[in-house]
């Protein structure tokens, strides 16, 4: 097994950030990839222009790359803001408003992964009702993912990054889609098992593989520290995707890791060219 037997992804949202976004996915297909996914590009409107919408799949379409997951809107990213589905108020109609417009996007490029940032505690609000308020807010984003055949993902990051962020923890997060699948019955909700921010988390990365595959929707990694390419740092990156593949894992890995001083295709070096393009 190993690198050469994965799915891989790139995040067009942290590589090839040294081109404007509707040259990224050229970029990534002359790279030898077949497959990207992105955050929301839109940080500043969860409801861009369809102009701006169409421009997007067309570059993506044209170069001949697949897009296998899109974020939510998730208000300033890169930036202090980590989701707005828990905020209450305009943040929360925000999230609302983005849900149609991302999954009618995601649905006419057969994007089936639709990832839901949950958002910072917010000074002076129960975490109770931003918890009620999450659920609400998914339950929705559920049933509109399932309407174009798409799991929702929930995803735990780590509270160094992140110190307001309230799911730190693969248990946590995976409660959530718990709470999510119960609510709706559809039981689309998954988890986003990202090793980099659950390694920085100082989890048992094998433990959280062996308890939780079953339960996840995409792999996302980056090496620790320093969320570099795999090889920069300490995490047995390729040991853990075997595992993962061993548990029954067969989904995507997505490329999400900092190019650093080795931009463009350079950012790939450490894998074989062959090893490239989804099978």
């Amino acid at each position: 097994m190993g690198f050469a037997d994965q799915r891989f992804s790139v995040n067009l949202s942290i590589l090839f950030t040294e081109l404007p976004l509707l040259e990224r996915p050229a970029a990534a297909a002359a790279a030898g990839f077949t497959a990207v996914e992105l955050w929301w590009p839109w940080a500043d409107s969860p409801t861009p222009e369809r102009s701006e919408l169409d421009a997007l799949r067309r570059a993506i379409e044209d170069s001949g790359v697949r897009l296998t997951g899109l974020n939510l809107y998730a208000g300033r990213l890169p930036g202090p803001d980590r989701g707005a589905l828990s905020l209450p108020g305009e943040e929360s109609a925000r999230f609302r408003a983005n849900i149609e417009v991302a999954t009618g996007f995601a649905g006419s490029l057969g994007c089936t992964a639709l990832n839901a940032l949950y958002g910072n505690r917010v000074d002076g609000v129960d975490p109770d009702e931003q918890d009620a308020l999450a659920l609400e807010n998914l339950v929705l984003a559920a049933r509109a993912a399932d309407g174009i055949g798409a799991v929702l993902l929930v995803e735990a990051l780590n509270e160094r990054e992140s110190p307001d962020y309230p799911l730190v923890s693969a248990p946590a997060a995976v409660a959530v889609v718990d709470k999510v699948n119960a609510a709706t019955g559809l039981g689309n909700a998954r988890f986003l098992m990202d090793l980099y921010h659950l390694a920085m988390n100082g989890e048992d990365l094998p433990a959280v593989i062996a308890a939780h595959t079953g339960r996840t929707g995409h792999v996302q990694i980056a090496d620790s520290p320093g969320r570099g390419a795999p090889g920069t740092g300490t995490l047995p990156l390729e040991r853990l995707l075997d595992q993962l593949a061993e548990e029954g894992y067969g989904g995507w890995v997505g490329l999400e890791y900092k190019a650093g001083d080795r931009p463009g295709a350079r950012a790939f070096d450490w894998l074989p060219a062959a090893a490239r393009a989804a099978r």
